[in-house]
């Protein structure tokens, strides 16, 4: 099965999702999202595969979600997604994609559902 893991090896939840998928006998394609960003495309296909909205896939701590006022529920998703385009710091992880879909693995367990 191929998956990948839109990932941060800095976040407790992206390793232990990609633990996850190891321990179930997967070697996944890794994608370092912030230092390989995906597409503003790539980002807007992935969030709606996974049944989100631009908000629920968001970021919404740390200093550049406050910075940029992100909260502000005027904001549209185009602008939302404008926004993870260019921060991808704000895209929250992990996102795992498999041909059964894809997940934003918080908590990391949610990742069984599609593997």
């Amino acid at each position: 099965m191929a998956v990948t893991i839109y990932h941060n090896n800095a976040c407790s939840n992206s390793r232990g999702a990609l633990a996850l998928i190891r321990e179930a006998g997967i070697e996944p394609v890794i994608v370092d999202y912030l230092k390989t960003p995906p597409t503003r495309a790539e980002v807007a296909d992935i969030i709606a595969r996974a049944g989100l909205a631009p908000r629920g896939a968001m970021r919404d701590k740390g200093e550049l979600y406050e910075q940029l006022n992100l909260a502000d529920p005027a904001l549209t998703d185009d602008q939302l997604l404008d926004a993870m385009s260019a921060h991808p710091a704000l895209i929250n992880r992990p996102f795992v994609v498999t041909e059964k879909g894809v997940r934003l693995c918080r908590p990391p367990a949610i990742v069984h559902e599609i593997l």
